[in-house]
């Protein structure tokens, strides 16, 4: 199933969740309303209440609430993106120019802040403690994952195991969330919730991990961001990690030195070594073993074209080129 197919599939789902952001959305501060709109109007693919969607309609959902989730999560995402984007100085996203780059930092993070708070009155619109209970750690999680993250920066002794650890806290904790919470609307048991929250930590890191293959392997008109932003930021992705691991030792100390010190001076040296040792081949591995993890959780939900469309997506996260 392609991407058009399964966006089709949901499309009276996705117009009720845009038409939920854009009221959500709505502040009496001018400047909230232009930020907001920004970066949420921006060209993302939306995965994460999309996620959500799919898994509601695949477990036989048929109220309304799912819109609310759908919106509120996306609200957590772009908040994570404003702050993000201040953290690493970012200039462009999704092909753009990000919204520290046109208003300035301090506008970013506290719209950024008004995104969470925004979510947090909608979910006691909800009125589900268990829902409330699931964003609420995963909303800490994720901050854990950015100082995580932050630490790593410029630390070419990072190992595998802490770069996992930021991804699956960073990253695939609001995949899980977006799907964990769509068997909890359903009421479903604890065994297909807990299916569904693996298939979305797994997915989550699958995306994660050929993000940052894409970073050294791709454009910046195809990725919406500049080649080699995680290097210029001293950031140790799987790539970097893996080449430091095989390489010889003028390699190694290339890229300690790139990470130690950030910028893109380097860069094709760099990326001189990442080709010579395989570290994207073995990045990219790692990717669909995420992958294949995710679609072995989804063996005992019924099947339905929503299912279908969640074993599409884990395949296009290791296929795609942006």
């Amino acid at each position: 199933m392609e991407l058009a197919e399964i966006n089709q599939l949901i499309a009276d789902d996705m117009t009720a969740v845009n038409h939920c952001i854009q009221d959500r959305l709505s502040s009496e501060v001018a400047l909230i309303n232009q930020i907001g709109h920004h970066i949420v109007n921006s060209g993302g693919k939306r995965l994460r209440p999309v996620l959500h969607l799919l898994g509601a309609r695949a477990l036989g959902y048929t109220g309304s609430q799912h819109i609310e989730l759908a919106t509120l999560i996306e609200f957590i995402h772009t908040a994570t993106l404003l702050h993000d984007d201040v953290v690493d100085a970012s200039e462009m996203r999704r092909g753009q120019d990000t919204a520290n780059n046109l208003w300035g930092n301090e506008a970013s993070v506290l719209v950024g802040d008004f995104l969470y708070s925004r979510a947090f009155q909608m979910m006691v619109t909800i009125d589900n403690m268990r829902v409330m209970e699931i964003l609420a750690d995963a909303t800490n999680t994720i901050a854990e994952g950015e100082v995580q993250q932050l630490l790593n920066v410029h630390d070419p002794d990072t190992t595998e195991e802490r770069y996992f650890q930021v991804i699956h806290n960073k990253t695939a904790k609001l995949f899980e969330s977006a799907t964990q919470l769509a068997a909890i609307l359903c009421q479903q048991d604890e065994k297909t919730e807990q299916a569904m929250a693996q298939y979305g930590i797994h997915l989550g890191a699958a995306f994660q991990l050929v993000d940052d293959c894409l970073d050294y392997s791709s454009s910046s008109d195809e990725i919406g961001k500049n080649v080699g932003d995680d290097l210029a930021e001293g950031k140790p992705t799987l790539p970097l990690i893996y080449a430091m691991s095989v390489g010889n030792p003028e390699q190694v100390a290339g890229i300690r030195s790139a990470i130690e010190n950030g910028g893109r001076d380097t860069i094709d040296v760099v990326l001189e070594t990442i080709k010579a040792t395989g570290a994207i081949e073995y990045t990219a591995k790692a990717a669909q073993t995420e992958a294949d993890k995710a679609i072995a959780c989804l063996a005992g939900i019924p099947d339905s074209d929503y299912k279908q469309a969640m074993l599409s997506l884990a395949k296009f996260s290791v296929d795609r080129t942006y």
